[in-house]
């Protein structure tokens, strides 16, 4: 019986564990799609510029004159980036998700089998 409990115990911990990495991509998604929207307001408010309208950038505590092709291609550049990698957590997220059901129906059989024969070692 203490062989199927020691079993049990590590797909548990391994259960855990990939629930953490879920949690974590998850959380990465959601930074993401965050700065996705600040980067796309930012897109907007440049669509709303007049030609010859002055663009600062922040750096540090210093603004500083910025060419709008320049600042226009940073953003497109960092969206695109963005989308990538959002794409690339999205697969991440899905095989996570495979991954605990498979450890969920292995930890299932485990405790299916301990149950079945639970009985017969009591009766015998």
């Amino acid at each position: 019986m203490s062989n199927i409990q020691a079993k049990l115990q590590a797909l548990s911990d391994e259960f855990t564990k990939l629930q953490q990495e879920l949690q974590d991509a998850v959380q990465s998604r959601q930074r993401l799609e965050a700065q996705k929207q600040e980067n796309l307001g930012v897109q907007k408010e440049f669509d709303k510029l007049k030609e010859g309208e002055t663009i600062f950038k922040l750096i540090g505590p210093v603004l500083l004159k910025q060419d709008r092709t320049d600042a226009e291609s940073t953003v497109s550049g960092r969206l695109e980036f963005i989308e990538k990698e959002i794409s690339r957590l999205e697969t991440h997220i899905k095989e996570m998700q495979g991954k605990m059901e498979k450890k969920k129906a292995e930890i299932i059989q485990v405790q299916t089998s301990a149950q079945a024969a639970g009985p017969q070692a009591v009766k015998a």
